[in-house]
């Protein structure tokens, strides 16, 4: 991967289309047997780059191997449960001996396990940790590692949530280890910025088995299944739309188009697009020789109070999504 400047028209800011081809790129894709990961890999083969299809289930994998055969894409599929070292590996050394070489990493292989706080056993926990973020985490560091290697840059996309972002009910988990991945991401874009490897976070929303669970969403999901388009209030208003609304991102992220952009969180969904903010200081105060519990009491009720935070999405507080 070249780390040339994005090209176009300077004035327009028109894009070549070239520059969102990925023609010689490979790219490694986990948990892409279905859903949001296999519409990803598809798009990816689509634009050019060979992909190496992870997924826990092997036949998964495989069947979305044959699909981008079908249409004239290269692929190879890696099976295995993302999370321990070896797998992360292995899946490098799939991209490198098939393929000889690797320049883009999806980490997108996720488990639920919802509970509330006091519902929440070790095991539903763990399971989602070691899945998400040590997942993320050993994948990343075997790509980052063949990247750097390589000499010639390289695309980490990492797959968050508006749970990570917001907070989520009954998802301590989730919400934890997506939250992580976004902290993760921006420590790797400082970490990497040397190497010109980019490493970027998608907040994706889509209608997906996961979003199925969500009561609102369960007959828009029914309906989706039988090919019904998807309503405009749901694209619009809700971010909602099929696995494919998410994937021009992910192909977008992989190009040279986004060369200069790193440590960014980017959702999107149905018809929008967003840029998340990263945490910054919303105001400060200070006391000479240091503060008191009442001094604290008296600082937030004067000056903090009016600026602090709801939990949730907008949505939930009144906003708009």
């Amino acid at each position: 991967m070249s780390g040339e400047a994005m090209s176009g028209d300077a004035a327009s800011g028109a894009v070549n289309t070239a520059d969102v081809r990925l023609d010689g790129r490979v790219a490694i894709v986990t948990g892409a047997g279905r859903s949001l990961g296999r519409s990803y890999a598809l798009a990816l083969a689509d634009a050019g780059a060979a992909v190496v299809v992870n997924d826990v289930d092997a036949e998964s994998a495989e069947r979305v191997v044959a699909e981008i055969a079908e249409r004239g894409g290269r692929a190879a599929a890696a099976p295995g449960a993302v999370g321990p070292a070896d797998t992360a590996d292995a899946l490098v050394a799939a991209a490198l001996e098939r393929f000889g070489r690797l320049d883009v990493l999806v980490a997108n292989a996720g488990v639920l396990r919802d509970r509330v706080l006091w519902k929440m056993g070790d095991d539903d926990f763990d399971l989602v940790v070691e899945t998400h973020l040590r997942g993320t985490f050993t994948t990343v560091r075997a790509a980052a590692r063949a990247m750097r290697a390589q000499g010639e840059g390289g695309r980490l996309i990492l797959i968050g949530s508006p749970a990570g972002q917001f907070g989520s009910f009954g998802q301590t988990n989730y919400a934890a280890v997506k939250a992580g991945i976004v902290a993760m991401t921006r420590t790797w874009s400082l970490e990497l910025a040397r190497d010109r490897i980019t490493a970027n976070a998608v907040i994706p929303t889509a209608l997906s088995p996961m979003t199925a669970t969500i009561p609102a969403y369960a007959e828009v999901w029914e309906r989706f299944q039988a090919g019904e388009p998807v309503p405009h209030e749901f694209r619009h208003d809700h971010a909602l739309g099929g696995p494919e609304d998410v994937s021009p991102l992910v192909v977008w992220l992989a190009s040279a188009a986004s060369d200069e952009v790193t440590g960014q969180a980017i959702g999107i969904g149905g018809d929008r697009l967003t840029l998340y903010s990263h945490p910054d200081v919303l105001d400060t105060d200070y006391a000479d020789g240091g503060w008191t519990a009442a001094a604290i009491d008296a600082s937030w009720r004067e000056r903090f109070a009016s600026r602090a935070q709801l939990s949730g999405p907008p949505s939930r507080r009144g906003g708009a999504a």
